[in-house]
This record gives structure tokens, sequence and C-alpha cells, in this order.
């Protein structure tokens, strides 16, 4: 079928998320026709260094025969069975096992979902089911962080911080609060970063103390913020974050949907951070994207009251544990495990593009460059010295992602930050196109940037 009659369909009959139909409509959408390695390829022929893995999943890559082979055996053997009634199948059996044992010991069983999204559903229901069942029904409220992003259901809109969709009637969930954010270029003012990510972590304390800690389910972050624009803590926020759960007694929920599976250098990012989470929803990078599956896992503290107290967990989808979606997953899995992604991140491929990705740093435009692993946040900026920002921020990070979509570079912008999340198998060779074309971008953009101020 030609481009133009694709486009055509797609236009007639498709709508897509996260999108403003009538403008996508007018220019006509682009069609991503194969992907190999850590390129994709559009309707037309062009190839792109997709350097955002899909939406932050495709950490093996793209185009793996493995996970094709172990998805047709499955089919073949069992296309679907479900898990409600005391039935299992070998694959998600095997699945919930692996998982666990790359957990430290900390959280050693895990509820199959299909999405992040469904997973924040999961353990939202199943915190406040907890506190039911230890006789502590008013403990309901969650809190949250502004700018956080878990999910686009109804309860992960209203667990999110997002402004825009909070506007769309998307925050519709009682008992969910928020505090701010640990974005130290944004709002750390004069103080050290270190001052600063203590003062962010001490409004949970704060927010604990004014709703009453007898009312508090628990507290909900992602080890690294992703959608909000990869915000990195400061060394000092999560120690402090997890000290403060501990002693008001509620539970610390890690949203590993964006950072397990290998992308901070560790299995899940609550490792690279050093906190134990009693809940943890992932997704995305469990089966590399290549089917939707998710999950949450729990912590023995959590399970033993869910399983021996709590009795019908009312609570389940009619493909959780799917036995293909589990087969690719396990599959992933173990190519991340053989070859040793997770210690390339940490050791080799990581390094390597802290420092080309740090090397931004000398451009006007640029106030910095960070990362963990191979997730990256580059910050522009109007003035370098006052942190000063640009008025047209979000106008700002599209022209710059538009130029480097036009190079062949696929980067997402948030504002006036720049995001990037490689596949984890990228090499130097792409690691150096990828810093490439996104100087040219920067480039372009400061030819421009009074049309930004």
């Amino acid at each position: 079928m030609s481009l133009s009659n694709l486009a055509a369909i797609d236009a007639a009959h498709h709508i897509h998320p996260f999108s403003n139909m009538k403008e996508l409509n007018a220019k006509g959408t682009r069609i991503i026709t194969r992907g190999e390695g850590s390129h994709i390829y559009d309707a037309a022929g062009k190839k792109y260094l997709d350097a955002f893995a899909g939406l932050w999943c495709v950490n093996i890559g793209y185009g793996r025969p493995e996970i094709a082979n172990a998805v047709f055996n499955q089919m073949n053997e069992l296309a679907y069975y479900n898990s409600f009634f005391g039935t299992t199948n070998p694959s998600a059996t095997l699945l919930a096992e692996k998982i666990a044992s790359h957990t430290e010991g900390q959280l050693n069983h895990v509820f199959f979902t299909n999405s992040g999204s469904e997973s924040t559903d999961t353990w939202l229901r199943m915190a406040r089911v907890y506190w039911q069942a230890k006789g502590q029904p008013e403990k309901r409220v969650v809190i949250s962080r502004r700018n956080g992003y878990h999910g686009s259901t109804v309860a992960g809109a209203s667990l999110g911080g997002m402004k825009h969709m909070h506007g769309q009637a998307g925050a519709d969930v009682s008992d969910i609060v928020h505090i701010s954010q640990p974005y130290w270029f944004a709002d750390g003012g004069e103080m050290s970063p270190e001052e600063f990510g203590l003062k962010m972590a001490r409004e949970l304390e704060d927010k604990i103390n004014e709703v009453g800690a007898d009312k508090v389910a628990a507290f909900v972050g992602e080890p690294i913020q992703g959608a909000g624009g990869v915000i990195i803590p400061p060394a000092t926020y999560w120690p402090e974050i997890q000290r403060i759960c501990d002693a008001y007694g509620i539970l610390l929920v890690t949203d590993e949907v964006i950072c397990g599976f290998g992308r901070l250098g560790s299995w899940f990012g609550h490792q690279h951070f050093g906190v134990k989470p009693d809940l943890a929803p992932v997704a995305k990078g469990l089966s590399s994207g290549y089917l939707p599956i998710g999950a949450v896992l729990v912590s023995d503290r959590v399970a033993d009251v869910m399983i021996n107290e709590v009795g019908d967990f009312f609570h389940g989808f009619t493909y959780s544990g799917h036995p293909v979606a589990a087969a690719a997953a396990l599959e992933n899995l173990r190519i991340i495990e053989d070859e040793k992604l997770v210690e390339r991140v940490r050791d080799d491929i990581g390094p390597y593009f802290t420092k080309a990705w740090k090397s931004l740093e000398d451009h006007d435009m640029v106030y910095s460059a960070e990362n963990v692993g191979l997730m990256a946040g580059l910050q522009m900026a109007a003035d370098k010295t006052t942190r000063a920002r640009y008025k047209k921020a979000d106008d700002l990070g599209s022209f710059v992602r538009n130029v480097c979509l036009e190079n062949g570079l696929v980067l997402r912008a948030t504002g006036d930050r720049m995001l990037a999340s490689p596949p984890l198998i990228i090499t130097e060779e792409e690691v150096d196109f990828m810093v490439k074309v996104t100087r040219m971008g920067l480039d372009a953009a400061w030819k421009v940037r009074a049309d930004y101020l």
C-alpha cells in the first residue's frame, strides 16, 4: 500500500495518544515500518537513530529474532489462558521467579498487568487494601509529586502531577495529594543541590503531618522523573525519603516503569539510589516493548498481608500473566542477562555516554547535560549564569527536537529540556552520532534564540 494511502487511512480512522489530531491530520503522520538494532525506518525509507528507545522501552534494540521465536513457540503451545480460578501457565510462573531474582530479596512477589498504567491502578488498590486488612482503613491518602508521571488511566493521571492532564478531567481519584519535585535547576535558588534535596524530601514529612500520619497510605515517586524531563534528584533526596517513610510507617512505592531493567546501570532504579520500596510498578523494559506486559513487584511485608489476611483480592485483568507476553518477557530478560546489558550500561557504554553527553555543556544554549546510565536530560538556559529560562520553552524544545529528527535522530523534548534514553545496545559510534546531531539542533536553535526569549 502506498504511503499516501496509509496516511489517508490513518487520518480517517486512527486517533493517536497524546496528540492534537487536527494538527496531525493536517501535516500527516510519520509511518514507521521497520526496526533494526538502535534504528527505525519510516515508510519512505529514511533511517533514524532511535535515541528514545520507542517510549523508554526497547532496551535490547529492534529486530531480535529470539523474541519472535519465543513468541511463535508459545503461541503454538498455548496462545492464551487466564490466571483466574486457580490457574497459571509456565511462562508467567517462571517470569515471576526471574523478575524476583533480580530484586536482591527485596521484592519477592509479582502481580501481572498489561502496562505501566495498569500497574499504577494495581498498586494503588493494593496499598489501600493492605491498610484495610491491617485494621487501618482510614489510611487511604497517597502522596505523589508535581510533574511526576504515573500513566494515563484515571488513577494514573490522578497520581501524576501534570497540570495539563488534570485539566482534562483526568484527576478524579480521591485522597491523592502532591508535593514538589526535586528539580534543582528550576527551584533550587541559592541552595546547594544537597541542601535542596533534603528540603524537597522534607516536604513529604510536612505533608504527612498536615494530612495526619494515621491517614497516609503511601508515597510514590519515580527514581528519576521521566516524562517530566529526566529530573535527576540530588544524592540526599532518596535516603531522606526512605527515612521519612520508615519513621511514619507509610508504604514506599518506587515507579520503575522507566528506570527498571537496566536503564540506570542497575536492574531497578531504587537499587541505584539505595532505597527499599514496598511496591514497585514495572513495564516497558520488562519485554523491551515487544509485547504489552507490566507488573507490580511486591515486598514480603505487603505480600504477607495480601496472602494471609486479605482473602480474595478483587482485582485483575483478562490478560494478567498472558502466556505469550510472558514468554516474550522471559526471553528479553534472558538476553539482558546473557549479554550482560546491565553491566554494560554500568561499566562500559554508560560511562562513554556520560562523557560524550556532558561535552554538550560547552554549548552556549546548554546549562547542563546530565545522565544516569542511559537516561539523560539536557537543560537549556537563556542565561547560564543566572539559570534564566526561555519564555517559549515548549516551542524551543520542539524546535531542537525537529531539527534532530530531520537529521536522523529521535530525541524527546519536555519544555526546555531535551531527553534521551537509547537502547542498551547502542554503540560508541552511535553515541557519537547522537551527540553530533544534538549539537546540530542546538546550533540551529542558537541562531534563532531571540524568537524564544
